[in-house]
């Protein structure tokens, strides 16, 4: 339903919204996924260089996956002070964290430097990335869904999604050029370390533009909703922690979220991170190669997220979700069966396929999300479920798909461990309400959720 009490950005505005939303996010996932990059092609050889070349692969996936174990810390402490103090300067602040951790590993010295100690900073670095990240997903896309055209909604909320293949293309372009133009001596001695000092330089320009926007104004509505409260029924009526009332209010929804990222989450990196290692180990491509299949792969994902997004404004956020993961599971064994023919044709088929129907999950998320939790609590509620889900699906993807491949030199159980996750995930968006008609500026509990006992319905909703 239409919001009657919320007026609409001007049209000139929403536009740089979703820019300050993108380039932001497109910033954060090129330093996320650029450390997964490395981490496949040479954080073995400089920082784990006494184990064997598969093993040293595990020990850098590893570090990798430390990364999203922060990532739901970053959910709760970004959501709750999101949800308290706005949406706009929580952003800024995960974007330096994010910037400044990144540059900082491109100065780290190696194994060969300072020993042991190079894996342990390199290692909290890493946590300092997914602590950011945690953080950033949920503010980018709420900046967006809570200031634009409620008919319009998944649509404009999937621009921000665009930012993680915008973010893959940049990191995998840069580390693709760098490959072409040096020797695989020069970039192992200093060459990697050229994409990481460059987030540097992308942070300026992203806190810029970022700084730029305004707050949403449907969180300044429920604020000033909240703040009226307060000083009309006293400190006894103040509001509960957003964690709390994410939990009381919203603990279906939340496990909702958790399962629908499962197979998104698990598919997208075993198809952009674990593909550099099996194509260049089990199907003899070369790094180049594998890069640039990931590279045109990630120009056709982010072309086609806002389509996905589009649709789901026109026949809703579980069809076209439930159209991605399905796809996805039934796409895992032809995935393989194309990447072991080593040809680059076939390699960029597997991958962009792959990567187009993930972005069927991944372009309606935005907005389902967002639409399942109310305002007050609406930043919490949408990390927490998708960043503690990360854990068990993105986390451990690229390690467990590369411990199969080691124990059973085949492709069949890594497509196996997708497809489960497939399941997973259909269950969970089968079992869920649609979401694509609620009105974000009187979003209370959704229908599956629980009703406080003592507050009214009218006054969670203002929440």
């Amino acid at each position: 339903m239409a919001s009657g009490t919320t007026a609409p950005p001007p049209p000139a505005s929403l536009p740089r919204i979703v820019a300050a939303s993108l380039i932001g996010t497109t910033i954060e996932w090129y330093d996320f996924f650029l450390y997964g990059s490395a981490a496949a092609l040479v954080f073995n050889k400089l920082f784990f260089p006494d184990s064997d070349p598969l093993v040293g692969t595990l020990l850098s996936f590893l570090t990798y996956a430390v990364g999203f174990a922060a990532r739901p810390l970053g959910a709760l402490v970004f959501g709750h002070f999101g949800d308290r103090l706005g949406r706009k300067k929580l952003l800024v602040l995960s974007l330096l964290l994010m910037g400044g951790a990144t540059f900082a590993i491109g100065l780290l010295p190696t194994h060969a430097d300072v020993g042991t100690a190079a894996p342990v900073l390199l290692t909290l670095l890493r946590l300092v990335q997914g602590f950011a990240l945690g953080g950033e997903w949920g503010g980018a896309v709420l900046l967006v869904s809570e200031h634009g055209d409620a008919r319009r909604r998944g649509y404009w909320a999937s621009w921000p999604q665009t930012g993680a293949p915008a973010g893959q293309l940049l990191a995998t372009g840069v580390l693709s050029l760098l490959t072409a133009v040096l020797s695989d001596t020069a970039f192992v001695s200093w060459g990697w370390r050229i994409p990481f000092l460059l987030s540097g330089v992308l942070v300026i320009v992203g806190l810029w533009i970022r700084l730029s926007v305004d707050e949403s104004p449907v969180f300044r509505q429920a604020l000033e909703q909240a703040e009226a409260r307060k000083a009309t029924q006293g400190a006894a009526d103040a509001e509960k922690l957003p964690l709390v009332s994410v939990l009381r209010h919203h603990w279906r929804d939340v496990l909702v979220a958790m399962g629908a990222r499962m197979a998104e989450n698990i598919s997208y990196y075993v198809i952009t991170a674990f593909i550099l290692v099996y194509a260049t180990t089990s199907a003899g491509v070369s790094k180049q190669t594998a890069l640039n299949a990931v590279l045109i792969a990630s120009a056709v994902h982010f072309a086609v997220i806002p389509a996905w997004g589009a649709l789901s404004d026109r026949i809703g956020r579980r069809p076209v979700y439930l159209v991605g993961a399905v796809g996805v599971g039934l796409w895992m064994f032809p995935f393989f069966t194309l990447v072991d023919t080593g040809r680059l044709s076939s390699l960029v088929l597997a991958v962009t396929v792959g990567l187009v129907l993930h972005g069927a999950m991944y372009a309606p998320q935005a907005a389902f999300f967002s639409e399942m939790f109310a305002t007050r609590m609406r930043y919490s509620g949408a990390s927490i479920g998708a960043q503690f889900a990360s854990v068990a699906a993105g986390a451990p993807a690229p390690l467990i798909a590369t411990a199969l491949l080691a124990d059973y030199d085949s492709s069949t159980p890594i497509a196996l461990y997708v497809i489960a996750a497939v399941l997973l995930t259909v269950v969970a968006v089968a079992s869920a309400k649609e979401t694509r008609h609620r009105d974000l500026a009187d979003a209370g509990p959704s229908a599956g959720a629980e009703e406080s006992e003592e507050a009214p319905a009218a006054d969670v909703r203002a929440v």
